[in-house]
């Protein structure tokens, strides 16, 4: 009886030697892929001891590698989002690699910039677009081109908010209002011929204030 406990201990030695073996290679690996310092385990804890708080460690340095991996991906499909909606490139980062702490914290923070700078376009859209509509309402001017048709037609949602379109669509804007102010001008000019064929011709007041509703 006394041999089969002692070769049963033995047994259980050589368990927990080779686990704190596996351990102690699997935490190396895991440290450097986390860029973590190297775990100090404590020499003078009993082995039992020893091999629970390793394989507590390797647990949870694998749940902080899977929690990476997983912020690592939201992070990914939020930044393809706010690509395609601005036609910007995705952040440069290694797919396959467990981003550091560091990492993810930079993409945090480009991500949040992307998106106030993908506000401030929509409301530059949002803006422009009212404008362009009264505008061309008040030209009576029917859009004739694809990009005003999706300027008119389109939501905020699904337009395109790249620095091209933006730009494009300050170039409508002042094309509108150029023609606008053409438009004024030749407005205010014909009034003056008119007053003064009027002076000329001794149109009575009547008369005038028909017309002055035009």
């Amino acid at each position: 009886l006394l041999d089969m406990m002692v070769a049963e201990e033995e047994n259980l030695k050589d368990r927990l030697l080779k686990s704190i073996a596996m351990c102690r290679k699997e935490l190396d690996t895991l440290c450097q892929e986390l860029q973590l310092e190297p775990f100090e385990v404590e020499e003078e804890s009993t082995i039992l001891q020893k091999e629970k708080n390793l394989r507590t460690h390797v647990e949870a340095m694998l749940k902080q590698k899977r929690d990476r991996k997983q912020e690592l991906k939201t992070l990914q499909e939020q930044d393809q989002d706010l690509c395609d909606i601005l036609c910007t490139t995705p952040f440069c980062i290694d797919s396959d690699a467990v981003p550091s702490l560091e990492d993810l914290d930079r993409y945090r923070r480009h991500l949040a910039s992307l998106t106030a700078e993908k506000e401030q376009r929509r409301e530059q859209f949002v803006s422009r677009k009212q404008q362009i509509i009264l505008l061309m309402e008040e030209l009576d001017h029917t859009p004739d081109t694809s990009f005003e048709r999706d300027v008119v037609t389109e939501d905020e949602e699904a337009f395109c908010l790249s620095e091209d379109n933006i730009a494009a669509l300050q170039n409508l804007l002042q094309q509108l209002e150029a023609q606008q102010s053409l438009n004024e001008a030749a407005c205010t000019e014909l009034r003056s011929r008119i007053i003064a064929l009027w002076e000329r011709l001794q149109v009575p007041v009547e008369e005038r204030e028909s017309s002055a509703v035009h």
